[in-house]
């Protein structure tokens, strides 16, 4: 009967600490879904065919990761609100509106 009870009470701990050991996370990693990228706001052209991007100031150039909300504004001057991915050199535009040229 003592082996059941020990066997019993071992097999908890085990399963007990092997669903913590999956909960937990060390503090230095972070989250796959977490994302340190703002949400930007600029200046500048988008290209003819709206897959491309650049910023007036700077005069970097973007490929746009969702030209759909660029269409209606391509190759017109445009603000945008956009979050950068610095790997991949993209932008995903949040939104866009078409401003007058410089004059």
């Amino acid at each position: 009967m003592m082996k059941v009870v020990v066997m019993l009470f071992s097999l908890t701990v085990l399963v007990s600490l092997g669903g913590w050991a999956q909960a937990s996370k060390p503090a230095n990693q972070k989250s796959s879904t977490a994302t340190s990228a703002k949400a930007m706001n600029m200046t500048g052209t988008v290209s003819s065919n709206g897959k491309t991007f650049v910023a007036d100031k700077t005069n970097k150039s973007w490929n746009i990761d969702n030209p759909d909300a660029v269409k209606a504004d391509e190759g017109h001057r445009v603000s945008l609100n956009a979050v950068e991915n610095t790997t991949t050199d993209t932008l995903h535009v949040n939104s866009a509106k078409m401003v007058k040229n410089k004059s």
